[in-house]
């Protein structure tokens, strides 16, 4: 009963944290709307049909692409999560928390799941307007796709979890952000198929097909359609387990920058 007590106060922050921070689920928005609505307009009309081959239409880039944004929005929502936690870190409260008698890993997954139910939220907002501009997906994918969010959210937000336990402070974390967020993103199949990247560069192939977001955004894009994509689960849920316990690791308090903090 006190782990679960834990877990709904942890998730009930966050969601109040969230509630008084309107800027934060538009600034979430904002960006892949950008990305749908006049990037792929003018890579289009730029590029000619070429570069649009493999879509074939406006409409069928548009579903292609937004997987891909999907998990940018998650993307973005575990960097914006793990920012805090530098931030509580800081001002005392993280401390406070990792102070609890219940076990360090459950403390910080309930903090991982809270951010993850945001992110939530943020990508059916998001799906509901993409909808108003010709986005149609399988009904019942809309479903399908809620527990796959939840595992790519714990993938996304371990990786950002991981990253701010190594960092000690907030001005820091901002620039180790970009440095992940871009070439994760970039180096994936967010924005156009892994057949086409392999044709043009084997290496950049490799690094796109062992980046986790990849496989987050394929694990996405086969559950909008009712479908299961067995290789990206297998290595999505691999690499979560991984840097979900390299974060607990780094969260210890003789190690990484809670051990500098103190």
């Amino acid at each position: 009963m006190s782990w679960w007590r834990c877990l709904m106060g942890i998730t009930w922050r966050e969601l109040l944290r969230f509630t008084h921070q309107r800027g934060r689920f538009f600034s979430a928005l904002v960006r892949p709307l950008l990305w749908l609505l006049v990037f792929a307009v003018g890579f289009r009309a730029a590029l000619g049909d070429s570069i649009i081959a493999p879509y074939r239409s406006y409409v069928t880039y548009q579903i292609y692409v937004i997987p891909g944004l999907v998990g940018m929005i998650q993307l973005f929502n575990g960097m914006q999560s793990s920012l805090s936690m530098v931030y509580d870190r800081e001002v005392g409260s993280m401390r406070m928390l990792l102070t609890s008698p219940l076990p360090r890993w459950w403390l910080l997954t309930s903090k991982l799941l809270a951010s993850v139910l945001v992110s939530v939220f943020q990508v059916y907002a998001f799906l509901l307007i993409a909808g108003l501009f010709g986005f149609v997906a399988e009904p019942i994918g809309y479903l399908y796709v809620m527990p796959v969010l939840l595992i790519t959210g714990m993938l996304l937000g371990s990786i950002g979890m991981f990253l701010s336990s190594a960092i000690r402070q907030l001005e820091n974390f901002a620039g180790v952000m970009n440095f992940v967020v871009f070439p994760m993103f970039f180096l994936s199949s967010a924005l156009y198929p892994l057949s086409s990247m392999r044709e043009n560069s084997e290496l950049l192939y490799y690094l796109c097909s062992i980046n986790p977001f990849t496989h987050a955004v394929e694990l996405i894009r086969f559950a909008l359609y009712v479908q299961w994509n067995v290789e990206s689960l297998l290595w999505t849920s691999f690499a979560t387990a991984v840097f979900l316990t390299l974060a607990v690791w780094g969260y210890k308090p003789d190690r990484g920058a809670s051990a500098r903090a103190r």
